[in-house]
């Protein structure tokens, strides 16, 4: 099977990547080999909350600005901050194509986003219904906030973040009350409620009556002038289909939060993606591992590299006597949650190409003694090493035509940092840019040799 482009992933870096690589006409397939990052997601996009010192950002491209000076290595450090703007100004276009809105908060900072356990996080873009607290929080304009679950529902505990939200300065004078509620839906079970996921939960409420009858028990704890927490437990096909119709038959502002895992906010972003991804002529192959490359030594290549490679064929664990070639590729199989990279005794490596690692030789030296150390663990910055434009190298040869983005990379830590999503996206793009420009280039050069021939 041969195509354009093969991307290995499909998460947030894998997906950007593929959709924009489609767009311009290349035959691009995906390969998954199962969940992503994004079930275990807010749904939200985080560009950049704190510095890689720990300096807490308000404006994320401001910020942005000075990354190539101080921190080179940075995947931010290789990108100009125009190509990160484009680049998320691309991917909220085409989610919205895909019906799902992002935005920022109007004054162009940061916003806060509530977390399940009535904390709060920094983030760039929320869903629709995700409501932007401002990064001050005591700038609020809702007389009450209630805060809602199905009874039962072990994934939001709305008491434990009542709880939580009375120890913030900003809320010690706000009115918090908790709710739950339960639907009729339920004794007709066979089994026991409590066991009921949001995605169980997804489907029971697509039915019209047992909306109608969520809506009702709403507006008996909250009024229009409140705020009203409610679990995202609403469907990621017709999910905010559904949210609309809710908000309209109760005339209540909502605020969705994501849930323990699975999230629905995350896994809409995946399935959107998809979707656009299948009708617009993407092959996607999952449930299969990349387990190795062959490659070819390029000595006569254009590169100033002596001996650099270039990966021909790949091979999967469940189509082994057929592998899948492509003129270029991605690399986007995620960190060590999406077995992206694996670590041994006494070292991190990466587990499809051996590809050449950031990680020091001590392994005292990858973590902090104390896990709740208010310093980031070494390990979560630990990745794969790439040039400039974010090709990587086996034993120092360079990949010319393998590219890497997202959580695989080296050199930044999303959690410490707040940006996972926003490096995830901007690399993906930016990825998808240099193999359209190769791609050109390869289409240019064949129509001048046709030419060539045909005088």
């Amino acid at each position: 099977m041969n195509f354009d482009t093969i991307i290995i992933g499909g998460g947030m870096a894998g997906l950007t990547c593929a959709l924009r690589c489609l767009e311009t006409g290349l035959k691009t397939a995906v390969i998954a080999s199962g969940q992503s990052a994004l079930h275990f997601s807010s749904g939200s996009i985080d560009v950049l909350s704190r510095t890689p010192q720990g300096k807490q950002v308000t404006q994320p491209f401001a910020e942005l600005e000075n990354f190539k000076n101080q921190y080179p290595n940075h995947p931010y450090g290789k990108l100009n901050t125009s190509c990160i703007v484009n680049a998320l100004n691309w991917y909220q276009e085409t989610l919205r194509n895909a019906g799902v809105s992002l935005t920022s908060h109007q004054s162009h900072h940061n916003h806060m986003r509530l977390t399940p356990l009535g904390t709060f996080k920094p983030t760039w873009l929320s869903q629709e219904f995700v409501h932007q607290f401002p990064l001050l929080l005591n700038e609020q304009s809702f007389a009450k906030l209630v805060l809602v679950s199905l009874d039962g529902f072990r994934d939001f505990q709305p008491e434990l973040a009542a709880d939580n939200l009375k120890q913030l300065d900003a809320f010690k004078h706000t009115d918090i009350k908790t709710a739950n509620v339960e639907l009729n839906a339920f004794k007709q079970l066979t089994r026991n409620h409590c066991e009921l996921r949001s995605i169980d939960l997804a489907r029971i409420i697509k039915d019209e009556n047992q909306l109608s009858e969520l809506a009702m028990s709403l507006l008996k704890h909250a009024n229009k002038d409140d705020l009203v927490v409610i679990p995202a437990i609403f469907g990621t096909d017709n999910g905010l289909e559904l949210l609309s119709k809710l908000q309209s038959m109760t005339g209540l502002r909502l605020c969705e939060v994501p849930t323990m895992p699975p999230s629905l906010l995350g896994i809409r972003l995946e399935e959107a993606m998809l979707r656009q991804f299948t009708r617009q002529g993407g092959t996607l192959i999952r449930g299969t591992q990349v387990i190795k490359g062959e490659f070819d030594s390029t000595e006569n290549s254009n590169s100033t590299e002596n001996k650099a490679l270039t990966l021909k064929k790949i091979y999967t664990n469940s189509m082994a006597d057929m592998p899948l070639s492509a003129k270029q590729f991605l690399l986007a199989s995620g960190s060590f949650f999406s077995q992206g990279l694996k670590s041994d005794t006494h070292s991190i490596s990466e587990p499809i190409f051996n590809l050449d690692m950031h990680h020091p030789s001590v392994r005292s030296e990858w973590y902090s003694p104390q896990f709740f150390d208010q310093n980031p663990h070494p390990f979560l910055a630990m990745g794969v090493e790439t040039d400039e434009q974010f090709r990587p190298r086996i034993n120092n040869r360079l990949v010319e035509n393998l590219y890497c983005a997202g959580a695989v990379l080296a050199h930044y830590n999303p959690i410490f940092e707040g940006n996972g999503s926003g490096v995830a996206i901007s690399t993906g793009y930016f990825a998808a840019q240099q193999i359209i420009t190769n791609a050109q280039h390869q289409t240019h050069c064949t129509n001048n040799n046709n030419a060539e021939v045909l005088l």
